[in-house]
């Protein structure tokens, strides 16, 4: 019953998709401060050996970064054959990886369209597919493995921001992990979500030129996210603490979703 045991992660091995930056940064960040090897992948090849390099020599562990695009059939199968030329299995599969894209409802695009469902939800769910070898060599009844992916709040509630195949793609993240975490548990192989709310990202910086003091005011903790909270929840669903957590989609938002009826001022 200790914590050091509840929620101790060390040794194992993770996967973190668009782990370079953002959330995904801090998820992976969170991994290396507790003994987790971490392999990251991102497109962009420079940045990722970067952060890598980085995140390494800060935790003193090893960050191994595979430039890989996950938003095609291709780009997954060769970052997971890129995975099983090094490891016999992995513990945990973060599918965090995502795009968004916003345009006014007349003119909304195909390519706006299509870029994000690509990623956000068929990739996912191919890149599962093809990592459930990796995942079940190490899972027992005991110490399952554990796959988390990323959704967000905006697939919960209705956005302020014209982003419609985003909100529709975080919804159907949210439905997939009910059915994939159906299909796996049986192979010991946990599966849960998480739905961010407002987190330091180029994402959302993008959206609010980096200035978040408006989200602050606007959210119930008066604050955004930190790497210790989304960090803190991963660990806890990746321990042993959450081997009885199957299928849940935990929101993480300073309480938006839960109590915007009475925060509409």
């Amino acid at each position: 019953m200790k914590i050091t045991d509840l929620f101790n992660v060390k040794n194992k091995v993770a996967v973190v998709t668009g782990g370079s930056r953002g959330i995904g940064e801090m998820i992976t960040a969170g991994f290396l401060a507790n003994g987790v090897k971490v392999y990251i992948t991102a497109r962009k090849a420079p940045a990722l050996l970067e952060k890598a390099k980085e995140l390494s020599e800060k935790y003193e562990h090893e960050c191994i970064p595979i430039p890989c695009d996950l938003s095609t059939k291709e780009g997954v199968e060769d970052f997971v054959n890129q995975i099983v030329n090094k490891e016999n299995g992995i513990d945990f599969l973060i599918n965090n990886a995502g795009a968004a894209w916003g345009e006014p409802f007349e003119s909304f695009s195909e390519g706006g369209w299509d870029k994000v469902m690509d990623l956000n939800v068929k990739s996912l769910f191919f890149l599962t597919q093809k990592m459930k070898l990796l995942l079940t060599t190490n899972a027992s009844l005991d110490d399952p493995s554990r796959v988390i992916n990323i959704g967000s709040i905006d697939g919960l509630n209705v956005p302020a921001l014209p982003t419609f195949s985003y909100s529709a793609s975080k919804a159907a993240v949210h439905h997939l992990t009910r059915v994939l975490a159906a299909q796996l548990v049986k192979e010991n192989i946990l599966v849960n979500a998480i739905a961010p709310g407002p987190y330091p990202s180029n994402m959302l910086g993008a959206a609010v030129n980096h200035d978040y003091s408006e989200i602050e005011k606007r959210n119930p903790r008066k604050r955004v996210g930190t790497p210790e909270d989304i960090a803190g929840l991963v660990i806890f669903l990746c321990s042993r603490a959450g081997a009885y957590t199957v299928g849940e989609t935990i929101t993480s938002d300073g309480g938006i979703v839960k109590t915007a009826s009475h925060n509409l001022s």
